[in-house]
This record gives structure tokens, C-alpha cells and sequence, in this order.
């Protein structure tokens, strides 16, 4: 399924740059407050917890829960007419403790998708070589 893949247009800033670079070398890393600990998604340049501006970015398994989910039935833009319906999910990270990916779910019926359904991380990578963190739903804990 490559729903959105082909619309994805992505201009990293300074502040984004580190999660995109991540990304083209297929790695899940989020920004981490270097004094509280505290993740920030999306990445910011201050700690909203603490006000720090340091901020680390560490290896994430991609090991997750879906938080909140959505089933678009109607397209906001002409190319996507043709994968409706499609899901839009909020993703809880194991190891990202307060840290939530907005991303999808591939390879499952909308019906199918819930909440507190267990998802793994997958790669999906645009022909312009754009590559998004998307999910599979995990059948059986690791």
C-alpha cells in the first residue's frame, strides 16, 4: 500500500532534519530533552517541560500501541480518491514514554484497526526516496 506515500513532500528544518535523516537510514529516533528526559513529538527546539534546548535523538524499537485512530472515508485531495477507506493513526511508542506518532497502519481492513491494537514498525518509501514510518499490526508479542 503505498496510500500517501506518493503525496509525501518533505522539507525538514533544523529542527526536524535529525527524525528525517533517521528515517532515510530506516531508523525511528524522536527527540529526547537531554535534562528531563522527556520526549518531544514533534520535535521542538525547547523542552516544553523543562525549557532546556538540549535535546538528544535515541534508537526507538518501533514497537508500539494505537492511542486513537480515524477512518477517512472521503478524500481531502483528488490522488487519494482511490484509497478510500483508509486509516490515520496515533501511534503510543514502548520506548517513547509521553511520545505519539501520527502515521498509519498498512495491510489491515478498516474495521480491523482498534485501539490498544499492538503494531511493529514498517518502512515505506516514496519513488522521490522519501521514507515514512508506517506500522503493521504485531499478531503475536515478540
Amino acid at each position: 500500500m503505498t496510500m500517501l506515500a506518493d503525496l509525501a513532500s518533505i522539507a525538514p528544518d533544523a529542527t526536524t532534519a535529525p527524525f528525517w535523516d533517521a528515517c532515510r537510514r530506516r531508523e525511528l529516533r524522536l527527540q529526547r530533552c537531554s535534562d528531563c528526559g522527556a520526549f518531544r513529538q514533534p520535535p521542538s527546539p525547547g523542552c516544553p517541560h523543562c525549557g532546556s534546548a538540549r535535546g538528544d535523538w535515541p534508537l526507538l524499537s518501533g514497537r508500539g500501541t494505537v492511542f486513537s485512530f480515524t477512518i477517512v472515508h472521503h478524500a481531502a485531495v483528488p490522488p487519494l480518491a482511490a484509497d478510500v477507506p483508509y486509516n490515520v493513526v496515533v501511534i503510543e511508542l514502548d520506548d517513547a514514554p509521553g511520545a505519539r506518532l501520527i502515521s498509519n497502519v498498512l495491510d489491515v481492513a478498516p474495521d480491523d484497526v482498534s485501539v490498544g491494537m499492538r503494531v511493529d514498525l514498517a518502512w515505506d518509501e516514496t519513488p522521490d526516496g522519501v521514507v515514512l514510518p508506517r506500522f503493521r499490526r504485531v499478531t503475536a508479542e515478540r
